[in-house]
């Protein structure tokens, strides 16, 4: 699951946020399998989607990472939950998605193909009232 705000976050859901505010975000990944897995890394990269087939990763100017866009995760073991947290801070108004890809340490342990399956992630930054 992921939830931005505290709203979780699905393919139809646009996620509303004020610009200048951090904006909690929280990963939360259940490994269903009968093996732990990890290690592996997960990174979340924002972007905007011209509509066009263009997207726009640099993003640098628009907003920042409270602390890392890269979470470390050891191991998560089978039939349990891990969760990762963080924050966004968007500096200009706009529309953006959030792409999250998963990095393995080592090729021979598969993660889960439901991680692959993340719902994207729409945030609709606005000026404050």
């Amino acid at each position: 699951d992921i939830l931005v705000d505290g709203k979780l976050c699905d393919c139809d859901i646009v996620v509303d946020c004020k610009v200048g505010d951090p904006i909690p975000l929280e990963v939360k990944l259940t490994n269903w399998s009968k093996h732990s897995v990890g290690p592996f890394a997960l990174t979340v990269t924002p972007y905007q989607d011209y509509q066009n087939g263009v997207h726009n990763y640099e993003l640098q100017d628009a907003l920042t990472f409270v602390g890392s866009n890269t979470f470390y995760i050891d191991s998560v073991k089978p039939t349990k939950d891990s969760v990762y947290f963080g924050a966004l801070l968007f500096l200009y108004t706009g529309d953006f998605y959030l792409n999250i890809k998963f990095h393995e340490d080592n090729c021979s342990r598969e993660l889960p193909l439901s991680w692959f399956c993340l719902p994207s992630v729409h945030i609709r930054a606005m000026e404050p009232m």
